[in-house]
């Protein structure tokens, strides 16, 4: 199957209306020509936590958002993308569960990594946990068994919580491979298209590596799961933040990556009026990529632009972003950090409130974003041109939950009667239609306040100009006839 090439949503299973039987109407009603290229649902399963992140199973959809009907209806009009969180699953799952009564008599034992499956006496050596690229402070947790009041250690990479709730599975087990088939099966049934493999750097654990991306044992397990989604005519989306070093060696393997790096360089562009960096990238990039602005985590920085930004200037960018209302996602790990301390892994905002909910602004960057070669990814908050959500924030004291605001229908129709909602709409259809996207890139000469991009395929082509000291973006273009047509985005 080939991924279409026009703009795709993503979305919360209930921040567009409440549900998923409400967010098909939304789709339907109100933006029925606009995600062509699809739609990514986050997490819809039944969780225990991080939002959806740490689903109790995949074969089951969270009660209060719908059944798998309304997957599979919002599938038959568009490409669904879903995720997977290959590396773990829930504490709360009923696999872990079992595990936690009966332990080692556990038939589901095999599908976690109990120490002894890294140190043989299962005992962990401090000297082969400081070589780990750790997300806590030790990839660890200790669990008792209710049966015997055994203690058991079982790995656990992710989890703000001891022990964690987001609980390893061992890869290398036939079981894991098992259940791993038996959700791609039913992804399948229900007319899924594209699977994120969601932390799938994190599934080798070696003693005397990082346990982050192992080379080349990683390409083992991608080459596996490849075949078996290929077997089902299944695209593979690979989530991996990391030195851009490594998401390169992804594509030239053949996947679809993520383009982590564009919002940050689009950002700088159009705040500091320079477009150098982003051209100079532009220029080698590879192409395979999906492209985003915003999320619902953050702007990444580190590790995704490691070697790429002078942190002096992006200390200086960061600054103002928090003058603009955004917060900040730390690296943790001293040793990750950048010699000067700099250590912003995510600046966390809404795009529109980012570049001070300037319409020409947000405009000119979601046309650069669409010029760029990738599958263009809008999430809803920016789609809506939506604002930091301070007030859950305060709430919550999530400092995520500043882009996660759900929308009711009553909000989405408010929304849609924004000038700038109205041209990004616009903009969308110019970019699902125009068949020169689907031809030659070239970055084209440009002043350093400018960003000019172009795109051919036979008789058509279409150029964007932006002048960043105006914030004016202009599309010039063949239409049917061969006219040459002026648009002001």
């Amino acid at each position: 199957m080939a991924v279409n090439n026009q703009v795709q949503l993503i979305t919360y299973p209930d921040s567009m209306g409440g549900d998923l039987e409400r967010l098909n109407h939304v789709l339907e009603r109100y933006f029925a020509d606009i995600f062509k290229g699809g739609v990514h649902i986050l997490p819809p399963f039944p969780s225990s936590g991080d939002r959806g992140f740490a689903p109790l199973t995949y074969l089951e959809i969270e009660p209060s958002f719908g059944t798998w009907e309304e997957i599979k209806a919002i599938g038959e009009k568009y490409d669904v993308l879903l995720d997977l969180m290959v590396n773990h699953i829930s504490r709360q799952s009923a696999y872990f569960q079992d595990f936690l009564h009966q332990g080692r008599r556990s038939p589901y034992a095999d599908l976690f990594l109990t120490l002894d499956k890294i140190w043989e006496d299962g005992r962990p050596v401090p000297e082969d946990i400081a070589k780990m690229f750790l997300r806590r402070s030790l990839p660890y947790s200790t669990f008792t068994i209710k049966e015997t009041g055994e203690e058991e250690k079982v790995w656990t990479t992710f989890g703000k919580t001891d022990p964690s709730e987001q609980i390893d599975l061992d890869i290398h087990s036939e079981m894991v491979k098992s259940l791993l088939k038996e959700i791609f099966e039913n992804f399948k049934r229900n007319k899924v298209k594209i699977v994120r493999l969601d932390a799938v750097g994190y599934v080798i654990k070696k003693l005397g590596t990082s346990c982050f991306f192992v080379e080349p044992d990683i390409y083992e397990f991608l080459d596996w799961i490849k075949e078996l989604a290929d077997s089902l005519e299944i695209e593979l989306l690979p989530e991996v933040h990391a030195h851009y070093s490594i998401q390169y060696k992804l594509a030239e393997h053949g996947f679809w990556i993520y383009d982590f790096i564009l919002p940050y360089r689009i950002l700088d562009t159009l705040v500091n009026k320079n477009s150098e960096a982003l051209l100079d990238y532009l220029r080698t990039r590879p192409a395979k990529q999906f492209t985003m602005l915003d999320c619902h985590d953050g702007i990444p920085v580190k590790p995704d632009l490691d070697d790429l930004i002078d942190t002096k200037e992006a200390r200086k960018l960061v600054d103002i972003c928090v003058e603009r209302g955004a917060n900040l996602s730390l690296i943790l790990s001293d040793e990750h950090k950048d010699r000067d301390g700099f250590d912003v892994h995510q600046i966390r905002c809404s795009f529109y409130s980012v570049l001070n909910c300037d319409d020409d602004a947000y405009l000119a960057a979601r046309a650069i974003q669409f010029f760029t070669p990738g599958i263009p990814q809008v999430y809803y908050v920016g789609l809506l041109a939506g604002e930091n959500d301070m007030d859950s924030v305060r709430q919550t004291g999530e400092g995520r939950e500043i882009n996660r605001h759900n929308f009711s229908v009553e909000e989405i129709e408010r929304s849609l009667e924004k000038k700038a909602v109205q041209r990004l709409l616009q903009l969308i259809r110019f970019r699902n239609g125009y068949g020169a996207f689907n031809g030659e890139f070239r970055v084209l000469d440009s002043a350093k306040d400018e960003v000019r991009l172009e795109w051919s395929k036979g008789n058509l082509r279409c150029t964007l100009n932006v002048n960043l000291s105006a914030n004016r973006s202009v599309i010039e273009y063949a239409d049917e006839e061969g006219q040459n047509v002026r648009y002001e985005v």
